[in-house]
C-alpha cells in the first residue's frame, strides 16, 4: 500500500473540483492576453504592433488606441493621455503587472481589479460601441476577472497555494 502524502498543499490539491482547473485554465488564458498585448507592444512582433511602432523603437503603445478614440464620446479626454510618457509607462506597466500575476496565480485579486479597471476604461474610451450598445470583449473579460478573483483561481494551477501566499491576504 502506497503512503498518502499529508502536506496542506497535497490535502488543497486532492480537493480540486473540475471547475476549479476550468478557473485556472481562464485565468492563465487571460493572463496571456495581457502579457502579449505587453510583449508584442514592446518589441513589435507584427501581431498589432509592427515593429517601427515599437515600445524599444521609440513607439508609443498608447497612442494608435487612444488617438483613434477622438470622435467617440469621451473621446476628447482619451484623445488628450495619448502618447503621454506617464500613460505609456502606465498602460505598460499594468499589462505586464496583470498579466504575469495571472499567468502565475499570484496576486489574483488585485490583478482582477486592475485588470478590470484598465478594460472599463478602453470599453469607456470606445463608447458608444458598433456592434453593441452596451456589450462588448472588455466587458466580457471584466466578468471573467472578476470570477476568477472570487473563485481564487491563483490555487489551481499556480503559486496561490504556497505558504507565503496563504499568509499574505494581499498576494491571493
Amino acid at each position: 500500500m502506497a503512503a498518502t502524502v499529508n502536506t496542506p498543499v497535497a490535502r488543497a490539491a486532492a480537493a480540486r473540483e473540475p471547475v476549479d482547473y476550468v478557473w485556472a485554465v481562464a485565468r492563465i488564458a487571460i493572463g496571456w492576453v495581457f502579457l502579449w498585448a505587453f510583449l508584442d507592444k514592446t518589441f513589435g512582433w507584427g501581431f498589432a504592433t509592427p515593429a517601427n511602432k515599437a515600445w524599444v523603437a521609440g513607439g508609443s503603445p498608447t497612442t494608435g488606441f487612444l488617438k483613434g478614440t477622438g470622435e467617440n464620446a469621451l473621446g476628447g479626454l482619451f484623445s488628450a493621455l495619448a502618447g503621454q510618457t506617464w500613460v505609456d509607462w502606465l498602460f505598460m506597466a499594468g499589462l505586464l503587472g496583470i498579466g504575469l500575476a495571472l499567468v502565475l496565480g499570484v496576486g489574483t485579486k488585485i490583478a482582477a481589479g486592475a485588470g478590470t479597471v484598465l478594460l472599463v476604461l478602453m470599453w469607456a474610451a470606445e463608447l458608444p460601441l458598433s456592434n453593441n450598445p452596451i456589450i462588448d470583449d472588455h466587458i466580457i473579460y471584466s466578468i471573467v476577472l472578476i470570477g476568477l478573483a472570487l473563485a481564487g483561481a491563483g490555487r489551481t494551477l499556480g503559486l496561490g497555494d504556497l505558504p507565503i501566499v496563504r499568509r499574505n491576504a494581499w498576494l491571493r
